[in-house]
């Protein structure tokens, strides 16, 4: 059994909590925040929280590995940060893959967080720090770069390739053989048919160039 660190006191961290007990072999031992964030009490979920620095020193990277479930604040570069941060202190990165998933692939990197109802198609590839929320379909032969968020219902259809720290919303659908470029945002129930722009934020049926930077956009709150 592999002791892991979940990074994160919020929402997320409490369900990757509840996912690594009730559907994997994986022991959660303690949580992990910046100083500011650190709950009152020092605890969560029944457990320690502590800081990086106090991990580092209780919970050795020669024994303990990471799980760092966040969300895609900062079109992902805050999840990036974090994981980098704790890459250099020598820590590994498990990867939680839902046994309700259909997985056909075995290239799958680490710090992934893949949810129920997902399909990975044969020959498809998830790098590293990849979120998959659930009920996605990730076609053949198709790859999504690492940093990556894929919402919930998301439709990626064959020999696509979503690059790194792109977010992909709710319900959205992409054609065959598309290349979502570096940081592109994609809003909910888009229908993407050409390839984007790095940084640029599409959205619409079918989808357009919104000419607004993805990095200015909220994409917990719906578009002005």
């Amino acid at each position: 059994m592999v002791d892991v660190v979940i990074f994160g006191v919020s929402d997320t961290a409490q369900l990757a909590f509840y996912y690594l007990n009730n559907d994997s072999d994986f022991n959660v031992v303690a949580f992990c925040v910046d100083q500011a964030y650190l709950p009152e009490d020092r605890s969560f979920m029944g457990l320690p929280a502590m800081t990086l620095e106090q991990v580092t020193r209780q919970y050795p990277a020669s024994d303990y590995q990471f799980l760092v479930p966040m969300t895609a604040a900062d079109m992902n570069r805050l999840r990036a940060n974090i994981y980098h941060r704790i890459k250099k202190l020598g820590y590994q990165f498990i990867s939680y893959v839902s046994s309700h998933a259909t997985v056909l692939t075995d290239n799958i990197g680490e710090n992934c967080f893949i949810l129920e109802n997902n399909t990975l198609q044969p020959y498809c590839t998830i790098e590293d720090n990849v979120m998959l929320w659930s009920g996605n379909h990730i076609g053949h032969h198709s790859r999504v770069r690492a940093h990556a968020f894929i919402s919930s219902h998301v439709v990626v259809s064959g020999r696509c390739e979503i690059g790194e720290y792109s977010y992909i919303g709710v319900n959205s659908t992409l054609r065959d053989g598309l290349k979502i470029a570096e940081g592109s945002f994609i809003g909910m129930g888009s229908s993407v048919t050409k390839h984007t722009e790095a940084w640029n934020a599409y959205a619409g049926t079918p989808a357009k160039n919104l000419r607004k930077k993805s990095t200015d956009i909220n994409i917990y709150h719906e578009l002005d």
